[in-house]
């Protein structure tokens, strides 16, 4: 596995606070587990923090933007915002908002339904075991 870049290395340090970090190459940029649980993305020299309804007020109370990208002419929003100038510069800075990050995360993961498993398809599916034949009636007695 190649090393991160120095940036990835950065956001990392700052993000360490809450518990190990890993972190993992993902469409031309980075992203970051705390604990096992996705938190944040880093794309260019930018880090976005995870947010939802109940943390998105935080953000953009900040002046933090959101992560967008176009797909076929749309503009599409991930649910991750950039992180405060000032949470850039340490993890102590850093440390409430990658609370507010583990939160949302953790709520993504929470609301999502128990996976269920999967039905064996028809061409799946084991073959039903063969039916006992009824045996040929004799000659009828009179």
């Amino acid at each position: 596995m190649a090393a991160p870049s120095e940036f990835a290395a950065h956001c990392a340090e700052l993000l360490g606070q809450l518990g190990p970090v890993r972190t993992k190459r993902m469409f031309g940029g980075h992203g970051f587990y705390v604990d096992g649980v996705f938190v944040a993305l880093a794309f260019g020299d930018r880090l976005y923090l995870k947010a939802d309804s109940q943390t998105r007020p935080r953000f953009e109370a900040a002046g933090c933007e959101p992560f967008v990208y176009d797909s076929a002419g749309k503009q599409v929003s991930l649910g991750y915002w950039t992180a405060p100038d000032d949470a850039m510069e340490s993890p102590a800075f850093m440390l409430p908002w990658t609370r507010l990050a583990m939160e949302a995360a953790l709520r993504a993961r929470n609301a999502k339904p128990a996976s269920r498993p999967k039905k064996l398809s028809s061409a799946k599916a084991p073959a039903k075991p063969p039916t006992k034949a009824k045996p040929a009636a004799g000659p009828k007695k009179r």
